[in-house]
């Protein structure tokens, strides 16, 4: 189904007084002033008109919570204007307890009795099913993104979209704040022979957009005709450029890799170390904020401080993981310091580390799969990197592609 753009917008602004839900404690719509209201509590306030008589599935985690902390699977489940019956987990599950490139499986919810189902590693057909199985009519989307294309829950909201058109479900995209603004796109553009759950299709790797922003953009450049009945909320008081802190919303980490709003800001760049035979901080206390390896020293950071890269210095760091690579090991590295957020840009730094890495530490590699193609979206970096290539070569060979997705980009961008 092809919908106009004005048809997939959304609700209108203006929004009616939703009942309150819990003895003296503040209705799920109404959130203290000066907050953004998310689009959940847009939807709240507006009585989940647009759920009205629906047999509704969620897929959220951890990060789908109100302004006062609530989760909105609670909240809904003890609204008698919800006909909630089933929630979906995406990567580290419903409750978010599984590390990178795990999930929950599938259980029944303590709290509510309601049936949690896990979306990861299902696609196509085998996730419709899912939604047929479940017995809903809409699938309801309210999950916190990074803004990085490899961050895989935008990825579960593409394959949700296309399984809900192939199980004729309709689709509701609650949104979220770009954590690190959304100011504008940056780094490269996927290419279509590497897609895979780290990038499904064509956009930039740091896309500057929400996920509600994202939705219209996937429906109306990828799905077409083979998306789903499709509806956004979206929030209000969020200014593109806005980063978390300003927003009023409290922070939960949306992974257990990314703790606080400063690890999103450096994961654009610095994940890209998990395409490197590297550390990118997992096992720390502040993963993709610290990289480093056994045997590294201080000449990586003084090399990385050599390239006078707006908005952040490297400090020579050392660390010893906890799990993941490098575990147990003394590393050798770099902490980033972000000094200014709006001239920092997280993936010419995450660059900038792997040229440096690769100029002052012989032990640098890349991992055997070539994981680092599906991360940029293409060999491009990697033998670019390979070849001695600086910056500014490396960032001008995407250049013309990212122009291309910034002209469609702004297409679906519903914040100013």
């Amino acid at each position: 189904m092809t919908l106009s753009r004005r048809g997939l917008l959304g609700l209108a602004g203006t929004a009616g007084a939703a009942g309150a839900v819990g003895a003296g404690r503040r209705p799920a719509g109404s959130p203290p002033p000066g907050r953004v209201r998310t689009g959940f509590e847009r939807l709240a306030a507006d009585g989940y008109a647009e759920l009205a008589g629906r047999r509704v599935g969620v897929v959220t985690n951890p990060t789908g919570i109100t302004a006062d902390a609530r989760h909105v699977v609670d909240v809904m489940h003890a609204d008698e204007r919800v006909d909630l019956v089933a929630v979906f987990g995406p990567e580290h599950g419903f409750r978010g307890t599984a590390q990178a490139g795990g999930s929950e499986g599938a259980g029944r919810d303590p709290a509510t009795g309601l049936p949690v189902y896990d979306t990861y590693d299902r696609s196509g057909q085998r996730l419709a099913d899912l939604f047929t199985a479940a017995g809903i009519d809409t699938l309801v989307f309210d999950v916190q993104d990074v803004g990085a294309r490899f961050y895989t829950y935008v990825w579960t909201l593409y394959d949700c979209m296309r399984a809900a058109s192939l199980a004729d479900k309709a689709v509701v995209v609650l949104d979220r704040p770009n954590p690190v603004g959304g100011l504008r796109a940056a780094g490269p553009v996927l290419q279509r022979p590497y897609a895979s759950f780290v990038g499904r299709e064509p956009i930039a790797l740091a896309h500057g957009m929400t996920v509600a922003e994202l939705a219209l953009l996937f429906h109306g450049e990828f799905l077409g005709s083979a998306g789903p009945r499709l509806r956004t909320v979206p929030m209000e008081g969020w200014r593109r450029g806005s980063f978390f802190g300003e927003t009023g919303l409290p922070w939960v980490p949306p992974s257990p890799n990314v703790p606080t709003p400063d690890t999103a800001l450096a994961y654009a760049g610095t994940c890209l170390f998990e395409g490197t035979t590297l550390s990118e901080g997992r096992g720390t206390t502040t993963p993709f904020e610290l990289v480093g390896a056994e045997g590294v020293d201080r000449r990586w950071a003084e090399a990385a401080n050599g390239l006078g890269l707006a908005g952040v210095w490297f400090r020579e760091a050392w660390f010893t993981p906890s799990f993941s690579k490098h575990a147990g090991k003394v590393c050798g590295g770099v902490r980033l310091i972000v000094h200014d957020r709006e001239a920092f840009d997280p993936v010419r730094a995450g660059i900038g580390l792997l040229v440096t890495a690769r100029r002052v530490w012989s032990g640098f590699g890349w991992r055997r799969d070539r994981w680092i193609d599906r991360l940029t979206g293409s060999d491009r970096v990697r033998t670019l990197v390979d070849a001695g290539a600086g910056v500014d070569e490396v960032a001008g060979d995407w250049a013309a592609g990212l122009a291309r997705f910034a002209a469609v980009r702004e297409r679906y961008l519903l914040y100013p």
